[in-house]
């Protein structure tokens, strides 16, 4: 019925979830670790137990005063190597960073700290400066990883093996291996690997792993099968219809990698910031050692060298922007985790903060707000037979995919008519198609398409609130189909907890009848209703909302003909798109099932991980003035300044990963 149209958001794919603005990662995609020692195992837990046994038993030796430990040189070559097994790695870092012209950065901070420890003697505060710092890491890192694994394993349910019926013939093979068009069999509790159209009259699937339902979903025979649903109750073939990387799964997989490469506007900020913090505090360090320096030279002001580079040194150390840099990436991360646990895609961090400020959403209404599968309720032939007028509509719209051709095709099947030639095909967005049948020009679409070809046709079908499929021969009205549509069982609902959550300014903006539209909308609680529109006309609608009005507005549709006004909305969201190209080419937030409900799951997980993140700021800055204004008066130690520093990123860490454990529906 109308023309599929598609609108491509473009980034580079991004394996890796970057946290640190200095060019230090901190959660790689597949489980990676960060911090001094990238290497899981035994190597990474061994490496600082040698150096806390050695600290440990130093600091014991210092305090209980063994005479062969009181000698200088022995003192500083114990405590030399109790810092070379955490201390190499992180300066191994630093150079690396060096390398790539970021001197500025939290290695440069820690081996500044550490070599000024050496110099004025506090050998044991050196050591457990990197010790300390890198225990941090470890449990940053484990924290990170967490929800890197969480999403990974959440989406990445395709099974490794699959059985390929070939012949009569069934084999195991590698589903990267199995081709278009050949058959597989799902038994019953494993996964479906690839999409593909069921063979079987009917089957039941666990549609979980897509869309956030634990209900089963009962498929059809020709209906798709997309992978990640689990077969139920019985061995079910499907035939494949998409190659592995292509399928649904593979989309949705690329579209969370690719996520953590757009970046929300405080993400960026944050950034932006650490960049020009670090070199300030290296500056305000050395400060702390100079001006009392001269001040001492030209006062009788007593100054000590060691205690004011001591300060310096612990000013240093406390200013790292690790709980900054670190937690507001991943808090965004776990949102687009959550969101996805709840059959919710986000595209980005910045559509998970755009969301937030959202005040106007406006909604399509078929395959949207209803459930798009349309049933024909009436046939009114006019000079024609019933299985003509049937034959002629199911011919042209055959090769549409809109829900009402494809409801039209299946009645007419189930009224056995007989599929006919058609040729120069034309579908004609908004209104329908034209084709040519045995040399006779045939239109099939909505009374608007007919009206522009100056085709007359009975009045009273104006006002009827059924949707219209009309039909004209040679420019004659020969009949016309009515179909009916059903409200989805959350739309109502939908509505009104979006206005629970200040949503006031709903609109429902549809290509039907002025009539229908407003029936429905009085039915659904909406008060601003408007039909008889064309996707352009939806645009506009759109564009005068946002630009007149200055509203931020979220337009919901169905990811296909609607593609412009999601493209130009300030938050497209593509409802029931995941079989879609479309829809998850068009939308900024995909909703994986059919629930309008989902859209208030949405805004609710961006509030939320807007709030922590805010949250992660706001406290991190603050613990850190306070802990700095102490650090340069003298009243905080090396020990202090790495407990406040490792202390406050780990703390933002675990708020931040609050987001993948509340419950939001």
């Amino acid at each position: 019925m109308s023309a599929i149209s598609s609108h491509s958001h473009k980034d580079s794919e991004k394996d890796s979830i970057k946290c640190d603005a200095h060019g230090h990662c901190h959660c790689h995609h597949h489980g990676g670790s960060s911090g001094p020692d990238h290497d899981h195992g035994i190597n990474q837990f061994f490496l600082p137990a040698v150096s806390f046994i050695l600290l440990f038993a130093g600091i014991v030796m210092n305090h209980s005063g063994v005479e062969w430990f009181s000698n200088h040189i022995i003192n500083l070559l114990w405590f030399i190597i109790a810092f070379l097994p955490v201390g190499i790695p992180v300066i191994k870092e630093g150079w690396e960073a060096i390398r790539q012209r970021d001197i500025f950065n939290e290695f440069t901070l820690m081996i500044v700290a550490c070599i000024g420890a050496f110099c004025i003697g506090e050998y044991p505060e050196a050591v457990g400066v990197m010790l300390f710092y890198t225990l941090g890491e470890m449990l940053q890192d484990r924290a990170v990883d967490k929800a890197t694994r969480n999403i990974s394993k959440l989406l990445d349910v395709r099974p490794e093996q699959t059985t390929v019926i070939k012949d009569g013939q069934s084999f195991t093979e590698s589903p990267q291996k199995v081709k278009v068009g050949e058959t597989i069999e799902v038994k019953p509790g494993e996964r479906v690997p690839l999409d593909g159209v069921l063979i079987e009259d009917e089957a039941s699937f666990d549609t979980s792993a897509l869309t956030g339902e634990s209900m089963p979903r009962t498929i059809t025979k020709g209906e798709e099968v997309l992978a990640g649903m689990i077969a139920s109750g019985r061995a079910v073939r499907i035939k494949v219809n998409r190659q592995y990387e292509d399928s649904a799964l593979a989309r949705i997989l690329k579209m969370v990698k690719e996520a953590s490469g757009r970046k929300a506007p405080t993400e960026k900020f944050i950034r932006k910031f650490a960049r020009v913090y670090t070199p300030i505090v290296i500056l305000l360090a050395f400060l702390i050692v100079a001006v009392p320096a001269i001040i001492g030279a030209t006062t009788s002001f007593n100054y000590v060298f060691s205690d004011w580079l001591y300060r310096g040194l612990v000013f240093l150390v406390i200013s790292c922007p690790c709980a900054l840099v670190i937690s507001v990436p991943l808090g965004y991360f776990a949102g687009i985790g959550a969101a996805s646990r709840c059959g919710v895609l986000f595209k980005g961090g910045n559509y998970l903060e755009s969301i937030t400020k959202i005040d106007t959403i406006a909604f399509d209404k078929t395959g949207t707000l209803t459930t798009g599968s349309f049933q024909v309720t009436k046939v009114e032939p006019a000079d024609i037979p019933v299985s003509r007028l049937l034959s002629l509509v199911m011919s042209v719209e055959s090769k549409s995919t809109h829900p009402i051709a494809l409801a039209v095709v299946k009645h007419a099947l189930k009224e056995g008519a007989n599929r006919v030639t058609v040729s120069d095909m034309n579908e004609i967005s908004g209104r329908g198609a034209e084709a040519m049948i045995n040399g006779e020009r045939v239109l099939v679409g909505n009374l608007r398409m007919l009206k522009e070809n100056g085709i007359s046709f009975p009045e009273d079908l104006l006002h009827t609130s059924a949707t219209i499929v009309a039909c004209a021969v040679n420019g004659k009205y020969v009949g016309a189909l009515l179909l009916s549509d059903k409200i989805k069982d959350d739309s109502v609902s939908a509505i009104r907890h979006l206005r629970n959550i200040g949503i006031e300014n709903i609109y429902l903006l549809s290509g039907d009848k002025e009539e229908v539209v407003k029936e429905y909308a009085g039915k659904l609680g909406i008060t601003a209703a408007y039909g008889g529109l064309l996707p352009e006309d939806k645009a506009y609608c759109i564009e005068k909302l946002i630009n007149q009005d200055h509203r931020n507005v979220a337009f919901v549709g169905d990811g296909m003909n609607d593609a412009p006004v999601l493209a130009l909305s300030n938050v497209g969201i593509a409802m029931g798109g995941l079989g879609s190209d479309a829809a998850v080419e068009s939308a900024d937030i995909v909703i994986q099932n059919d629930r309008p409900s989902k859209i208030v799951t949405a805004i609710k997980i961006g509030r939320t991980t807007g709030t922590i993140v805010r949250e992660n700021i706001i406290g991190a800055i603050a613990i850190k003035i306070i802990v700095l204004i102490a650090g340069a008066m003298g009243d905080v130690s090396l020990w202090v300044a790495v407990f406040a520093d490792v202390g406050v990123a780990l703390l933002a860490v675990l708020n931040s990963l609050r987001i993948l454990y509340k419950k939001y529906d």
